[in-house]
């Protein structure tokens, strides 16, 4: 078992002592996607790594981005209400993000590094922060600081 999976195990039993029913629910939520992910990549006995049980955490707090939105487009405020403090909790468990200084200095780096001169340069660019900047920074946020610099 993983560091991460430990401190999730861990947490759970915590948010039982105090009766924590918010963060019970989606610590079980979520160790129920691990342990469905487990089962997938035929790792039931050896237990996902971190960055693994990273990644499922990310596509959870992606799913709880996603549904805010929707309930808030149809006024449910109390159920966009119930997402948030869910994603308050998955986002425990995620790295702090780089700052839009540092990622527009790793940006002005990796276009000086791969040449690239226009928009049509992207993917050299998106090439070298990818790999870089994973867990760091989303995607989405990294592609557009790319598209900015580049055309500029």
């Amino acid at each position: 078992m993983n560091n991460l999976s430990a401190k999730i195990k861990e947490d759970l039993k915590e948010a039982m002592r105090s009766g924590k029913t918010t963060h019970i629910s989606t610590i079980k939520m979520l160790l129920a996607a691990v342990h469905n992910k487990e089962i997938e990549l035929g790792k039931k006995d050896k237990g996902l790594s971190d960055d693994e049980t990273m990644d499922i955490i990310k596509s959870e707090a992606k799913k709880r981005k996603d549904a805010i939105a929707v309930f808030a487009r149809a006024n449910r405020s109390e159920l966009a209400e119930q997402e948030k403090k869910e994603l308050n909790i998955l986002e425990s468990y995620l790295p702090a993000e780089i700052s839009d200084e540092e990622l527009s200095s790793e940006v002005k780096k990796a276009i000086t590094e791969s040449q690239a001169q226009s928009p049509a340069d992207f993917g050299k660019a998106m090439k070298i922060l990818a790999p870089l900047l994973k867990g760091k920074a989303s995607g989405n946020r990294i592609a557009d600081a790319v598209k900015n610099a580049l055309s500029c």
